[in-house]
C-alpha cells in the first residue's frame, strides 16, 4: 500500500569527500545518486583519500571539516578555512590544500571506485533526529550527519529503519530503494561551522542503537529532486 510519509525538507551535497558541502533546492539524481556528490577527494602522496576513519583505501586526516566546497556549473569550488576561494581546476588548489593540511595533498575526482563509504544516498528523517534529542537531552542538528535528503515526517521514532528493502518515491520522477540502515562513525562528534565537537553524539548511538542512524538507499529511477517534494512510500 502507498502511503505519504512526509517531505523533502533539506537537500545536501559534498563536491568533496569528508569536507562541508552545500545546501541546494534542486538536483538532478542519476545512479551513481546526486549530480557531483563526492564525486572529488583529496589525495595524500600514498593514494589514500581523506576521510574521518583510516581504511584500506581512506586516511584519517584532521581539519577537513574547515574546508567548504559548492559546486559552479561542474567545477567544484572549494573554500579554505581563511575564506580564500580555489576552482578545482586551478592548479593553486592543491598548493594550497597543501599549506593549509601541512602535508603533501592534491584534489582528485573519483574514477573506477566509488568515494562512497556505504551507498549513493543517504537519508534521514526530522522523527529520528527528534527521538535521538529527546534520548540525548538535546537538539541534534541534522548537520552533523551530512545526509543527502532530510525528510520531514510527523510520524513518531526512527521509523526510516522500517523502510529497509522498500520503495520510496521522491516528487514525480526519482525511485529510492532503501537498502539498510547507515553505521556512523566519529564524524559525527565533529566540530562544524558553529557546531561545537561533541562525543555524546556517537557515543549514545552505539550504546543504543548499534552505531546507526539513517538508511542508505540506491537509485532505481532517475530525475530530479526539489526541496518540498512529496515522500510516498511503496
Amino acid at each position: 500500500m502507498n502511503c505519504n510519509v512526509g517531505r523533502v525538507k533539506e537537500i545536501r551535497r559534498f563536491p568533496v569527500k569528508s569536507i562541508l558541502g552545500e545546501s541546494v533546492s534542486a538536483v538532478s539524481v542519476g545512479e551513481r545518486g546526486l549530480f557531483g556528490d563526492r564525486l572529488w577527494a583529496i589525495k595524500n602522496t600514498r593514494g589514500k583519500f581523506g576521510s574521518g576513519k583510516t581504511t584500506r583505501r581512506f586516511q584519517q586526516m584532521d581539519g577537513l571539516f574547515n574546508f567548504k566546497a559548492r559546486y559552479e556549473g561542474i567545477t567544484p569550488i572549494i573554500t579554505m578555512p581563511d575564506g580564500t576561494e580555489y576552482r578545482g581546476d586551478n592548479n593553486a588548489l592543491n598548493e594550497g590544500l597543501t599549506e593549509w593540511l601541512g602535508f603533501q595533498v592534491s584534489l582528485a575526482r573519483e574514477e573506477s571506485i566509488s568515494h562512497f563509504d556505504e551507498g549513493p544516498i543517504s537519508i534521514i528523517t526530522t522523527s529520528a533526529l527528534r527521538m535521538l534529542s529527546q534520548e540525548i537531552g538535546e537538539l541534534v542538528d541534522p548537520r552533523r550527519f551530512r545526509a543527502n535528503i532530510l525528510i520531514d515526517t510527523e510520524s513518531p521514532g526512527y521509523l526510516e529503519f522500517d523502510w529497509v528493502d522498500r520503495l520510496i518515491k521522491v516528487g514525480p520522477t526519482v525511485n529510492l530503494r532503501v537498502v539498510a540502515p547507515l553505521q556512523r562513525c566519529i564524524m559525527v562528534n565533529n566540530q562544524q561551522e558553529e557546531l561545537k565537537e561533541d562525543d555524546r553524539v556517537l557515543r549514545h548511538l552505539v550504546n543504543n542503537h548499534s552505531g546507526m542512524f539513517g538508511v542508505w538507499a540506491k537509485v532505481e529511477r532517475i530525475g530530479e529532486v526539489n526541496v518540498g517534494d512529496e515522500i510516498i512510500l511503496q
